[in-house]
């Protein structure tokens, strides 16, 4: 697995953002987004990255509050930000293609992103929610207390190293489901388990009908949740599905015959 050069980033609002990219010659990076209370440098997300690496550039990064970078995490709202700085980062390293890759709250913020912001070339949103406050499974219902309690956002500091804003959302921030629409024509790939023990396989559909075409649903069965339970095989499948979507975008248009009118 090759070291990634790290990297220092800068969020639009001054947050800075802990970052890792690995080379690859080519044209694509993935920017590669967590889920909550992750980082790009657990081994979890590195062997997602090594194997993403086959295939294209990887931008690992710790959103907000998430392990070495600053701030505190917003749980998705102004995550979009840190996003955007991986994207910038990835454009000033020469690559052409930009391929936005979030597991469970990422694959949230990759949406949004691609929605909100734009400047990509194709998204790839894993076990993310479709819509917030969800709490019907027990997980979920954990996580609401982890973000919404006190005590929960000091657990979660001690236990994993997150820092949580405490005052919530103000404005309330779009929902994936609400904003997918916006991301065509950029192709989106919505991914989820059909074992996913933290959000069912409804937020997968919900997603993917919010999108308009190109657009691609996979229920994967046995498939748990997000970077933990994502395999070596499914990680391959995502890249190629990325690499051929991207490649088909660019795809030249023939010119007319000899003597042919254009409109």
């Amino acid at each position: 697995m090759a070291t990634p050069e790290p990297l220092t980033l800068y969020a639009a609002d001054g947050v800075r953002i802990d970052a890792g990219h690995t080379r690859h010659e080519g044209d694509v990076c993935f920017v590669l987004a967590h889920g909550f209370t992750c980082s790009w440098r657990q081994p979890a997300l590195r062997r997602i990255a090594a194997a993403l690496g086959r295939h294209g550039g990887v931008i690992g990064i710790d959103f907000r509050g998430h392990g070495r970078s600053g701030g505190h995490s917003t749980v998705g709202d102004r995550e979009v930000l840190d996003v955007d700085a991986a994207v910038a980062a990835a454009r000033r390293r020469g690559y052409g293609r930009i391929v936005l890759t979030g597991f469970s709250m990422g694959g949230a913020v990759v949406v949004r992103h691609a929605a909100l912001h734009g400047g990509v070339d194709a998204v790839v949103s894993v076990s993310a929610p479709a819509r917030w406050y969800y709490r019907g499974t027990a997980p979920m219902r954990r996580v609401h207390w982890v973000i919404e309690r006190r005590a929960g956002r000091m657990a979660v500091r001690l236990a994993r190293g997150t820092r949580i804003a405490p005052n919530g959302w103000d404005p309330i921030p779009e929902a994936p489901h609400e904003v997918a629409g916006r991301i065509a024509p950029v192709p989106l790939l919505v991914v989820h388990g059909a074992a996913d023990s933290f959000f069912p396989v409804e937020h997968g559909h919900q997603l993917y009908r919010a999108a308009s075409d190109p657009k691609e649903l996979w229920i994967e069965p046995g498939f748990g949740h997000a970077e933990v339970a994502a395999t070596p095989d499914l990680i391959n499948r995502l890249a190629l599905w990325a690499t051929s979507a991207v490649s088909a975008a660019r795809v030249p248009e023939e010119p007319p015959p000899s003597g042919a009118l254009r409109d």
